[in-house]
């Protein structure tokens, strides 16, 4: 399947209420900084996979502004919903549609600062021609990436505790692919040092030296370097 036939739709909210679990080891500026870098990685691998489109859904200027300088799409996002997350992601995923058609969509989460371009293009191989795929994160219990390949089928996004299970039980088809970039979202401390092993991107390697963020001297950048999305 070309990956020019998916978009993908993802969601930040308020940099003001980001990353709180990163608070004992970061300052809120540093935290929205944070967020913005992975974000800026995120975006570009998805890009770089050769996806049709990428749409990101914020109700935050700043994060609209970061997402434009990408030649990346900006669906406004009133931050008020009953069902936040999900319901900003189809809203979103809505508005793909009446702006490309009868697409695919993917659903990413925002930070994956250690994603690569071939993980997607490798994960959409993988995944049925038809019907809704998810790719469950690190942990095993979220959700990194929900797939949707029936043109007129809606998103049917169920983020929040326990998605990965939830969208499998809804009948999505659990991709059991070695994706360790696709699957490791950034939380804790921990998650971003598993991504700074992995190889994070340009944006984000660039905030955490200029935060002073410790980062092994091994570090190993030839997977980022290979796929064209770090400076070696």
């Amino acid at each position: 399947m070309r990956p020019d036939a998916v978009h993908a739709v993802i969601a930040v909210k308020n940099l003001e209420r980001a990353k709180s679990r990163l608070a004992d080891r970061l300052s809120p500026a540093e935290r929205a900084r944070l967020v913005l870098a992975m974000l800026s990685d995120t975006v570009t691998a998805a890009a770089a996979g050769g996806l049709g489109s990428v749409t990101v859904v914020t109700p935050d200027a700043g994060v609209a502004e970061v997402v434009r300088a990408l030649d990346a799409h900006v669906h406004p996002d009133a931050g008020a919903r009953a069902d936040g997350l999900n319901a900003a992601l189809s809203d979103a995923a809505a508005a793909v549609r009446r702006r490309h058609g009868r697409v695919e969509l993917l659903a990413l989460q925002a930070d994956l600062p250690a994603l690569r371009p071939d993980e997607l293009s490798d994960m959409l191989n993988a995944a049925p021609a038809r019907g809704r795929s998810v790719v469950a994160d690190h942990t095993g219990r979220g959700t990194a990436a929900l797939l949707v390949r029936d043109g007129t089928a809606p998103l049917t996004p169920l983020f929040g505790p326990d998605s990965a299970r939830r969208h499998i039980e809804s009948g999505a088809k659990d991709l059991a692919g070695d994706w360790p970039g696709l699957r490791l979202d950034v939380d804790t401390a921990a998650d971003l040092a598993g991504a700074i092993e992995l190889g994070v991107g340009p944006a984000t390697a660039a905030l955490l030296d200029d935060i002073g963020w410790p980062r092994p001297v091994h570090m190993d950048l030839t997977r980022r370097c290979t796929a064209g999305l770090h400076v070696c």
